[in-house]
């Protein structure tokens, strides 16, 4: 998978008896992988109360984490789609139109840079409302040379 995209569950269970049990899901493919780890020695019910503390206390760290790592994913995937666009079909725009792209990329590329997950899922749909219109021409183009040559009788 591409870097950051594998959506991954762990799940952490320790027994009375000191006994820890790991399981990993990736969530899109459903591949899972289990272990068990018995300590040599007994884990006490505080060392138990502190890992399940540190577990609670870190989750709010480990969300934020993942959904800077996924908003990032996705705006790298809609600049290398907008760039392929633009290299492909920027014909299709006016030179204030390009400008306009261009500078919404150069927002969304500078928003990845950062640490906000909300300012680069932001900064993603500006991309997307401002080339909605470049998508429809590039399909119409599409469409016209797929179409250019043939006769309406020979589509059916």
């Amino acid at each position: 998978m591409a870097a950051g995209a594998a959506r991954i569950r762990v799940t952490f269970q320790v027994d009375a008896d000191g006994l820890l049990a790991v399981s990993a899901r990736e969530q899109s493919t459903g591949v899972e992988a289990r272990i068990s780890v018995k300590p040599s020695y007994g884990l006490s019910d505080d060392e138990i109360a502190r890992m399940l503390t540190d577990s609670m206390q870190y989750a709010k760290d480990d969300m934020q984490a993942r959904s800077l790592a996924e908003a990032r994913v996705d705006a790298e995937s809609m600049l290398q789609a907008t760039r392929n666009a633009l290299d492909s079909d920027a014909a299709l725009l006016s030179s204030e139109e390009l400008a306009a792209i261009e500078d919404a990329l150069s927002a969304l590329q500078a928003a990845c840079a950062g640490q906000d997950a909300a300012r680069i899922r932001s900064a993603s749909d500006g991309v997307n409302a401002i080339t909605t219109d470049f998508a429809g021409r590039r399909m119409d183009a599409a469409v016209k040379r797929g179409l250019a040559g043939h006769k309406l009788n020979e589509l059916g």
